[in-house]
């Protein structure tokens, strides 16, 4: 990884991109410390320096936004509205005929689902910051601070439409940011914000962890950590390149005196096809019963579980809860993201199919057999990496949230290798043309 990023750099076309990739981060990460109006600065600061290493309903989402959220900052809320407005839309594919008809149009469909997630990104913003200016102005988003319900000292209704119009602002202008790094620079311009946000965490996480140890000062906790870190990150690696290569043979037609076709080539079907969205998907399905419970007035018995059960990362109730979640829609996405009849009929129309295998609906069922089967070490897979830094990790005092952890650690390791193999590529295509000049 770091040749490639050495030879990059003696690549002046490709170090163009890169030292604009890393303005562009620089930006946003000034971005993320830049207060809106109407906060008391010195509020927030003191309520982060006496919030717990477990930072509740809002760690998620204030990892996917580098700690921006919780600051409440321009860039509070991140590039999370646009990732959730981009698997919505996702799903809405599959069930709304017309955009699915837009996405089989090639580059114009994209374009326009493209531009309705901009709309929809903008909308989840004004809801979710809405949502995090009522919460502020509560003084629930600090449990326990003395001076949580001072961090908006004006309340009035001008200034709650300001510091939803500033962070909606905000994240329009990271959704630009990221369509600027797809464009212009290197890698996935979204993914790159993602994996600067969480990566972004790791100091103060690890410094937390060293803190709170006890054993030669810290350093031995501090030590493991690094280590548990390490051994997940190439468990991670190893999973995430693994694959199962479906053979295709696309039969010989004559055309005229020429013969075309003939070739040999394989589908790759993923061991983890859904990637991270399950574990997004069910840690957010699980924020919404102690969301609602949080906001939920009186000492009522549903509210009384869900505050003993679903509220910490390590009750039992709460881990089974979490890796089932996570298995049922490492299914769900599959099916919907991977259809096998629709991968069948191209092949047939092509003139390609699978050996010993006929074509048409028999394909269907082949390619339907073997992602169901190759699907749930995927899911365990998932659910395992969700799990086990979590719960190895609270023994040393950290957050459910630790950068270590399955959200964070699939996010890290998958872009960075979708971004090395680009650099890559791009790198094999200068040779080939060099050596065709």
């Amino acid at each position: 990884m770091l040749t490639a990023f050495a030879r990059a750099f003696r690549t002046p076309d490709l170090r163009k991109k890169l030292l604009f990739t890393l303005a562009i981060i620089v930006v946003y990460r000034m971005g993320t410390h830049i207060p809106i109006p109407g906060v008391d600065y010195k509020a927030v600061q003191q309520c982060m320096d006496e919030a717990s290493a477990n930072q509740g309903l809002f760690g998620l989402v204030n990892m996917f936004s580098g700690g921006a959220l919780l600051q409440i900052t321009i860039f509070a809320l991140g590039i999370m509205p646009y990732i959730t407005a981009s698997i919505i839309l996702q799903l809405l594919t599959v069930v709304i005929p017309r955009l699915e008809a837009l996405k089989k149009e090639g580059q114009a469909g994209t374009a326009k689902i493209t531009q309705y997630t901009r709309y929809l990104t903008v909308a989840l913003a004004i809801l979710q910051g809405t949502g995090l200016v009522a919460t502020a102005r509560s003084g629930a988003l600090f449990n326990g601070c003395p001076v949580a319900s001072q961090i908006v000292p004006d309340q009035a209704i001008f200034t709650t439409i300001t510091m939803v119009i500033c962070m909606t602002a905000g994240t329009a202008v990271v959704m630009w940011l990221g369509e600027l790094i797809t464009d212009r620079g290197i890698g996935n311009g979204m993914s790159i914000l993602m994996f600067i946000s969480i990566a972004a965490t790791f100091p103060s996480a690890l410094w937390a962890i060293k803190k709170q140890g006890t054993l030669a000062g810290g350093w031995i906790e501090f030590g493991t950590v690094i280590l548990v870190g390490l051994v997940m990150v190439a468990l991670v690696v190893f999973v995430e390149q693994a694959q199962r290569r479906i053979p295709v043979q696309y039969a010989k037609r004559m055309i005229g005196r020429r013969s075309y076709g003939g070739t040999s080539t394989y589908i790759p079907l993923k061991v983890n096809q859904a990637g991270v969205i399950p574990v997004i998907f069910a840690s957010s399905l699980l924020y919404i019963p102690a969301l609602v419970a949080q906001f939920a007035g009186g000492k009522s018995g549903w509210k009384t579980w869900v505050e003993q059960n679903l509220t910490k990362g390590d009750h039992p109730i709460y881990i089974t809860m979490y890796f089932l979640l996570i298995v049922f829609f490492a299914f769900f996405y599959v099916a919907i993201s991977f259809n096998p009849e629709e991968v069948a009929d191209n092949m047939k129309k092509y003139g390609g199919f699978i050996p010993g295998i006929r074509a048409g609906r028999p394909t269907a069922e082949y390619l339907s057999y073997v992602l169901n089967r190759i699907t749930w070490p995927g899911s365990l897979y998932l659910g395992l990496i969700a799990l086990v830094p979590t719960m190895a990790l609270v023994g040393f005092g950290a957050s459910q949230n630790f950068p270590f952890g399955g959200t964070s650690i699939l996010i890290i390791v998958g872009v960075g290798l979708e971004t090395v193999k680009q650099i890559e590529s791009q790198l094999q295509q200068r040779n080939y043309e060099g050596f065709l000049r």
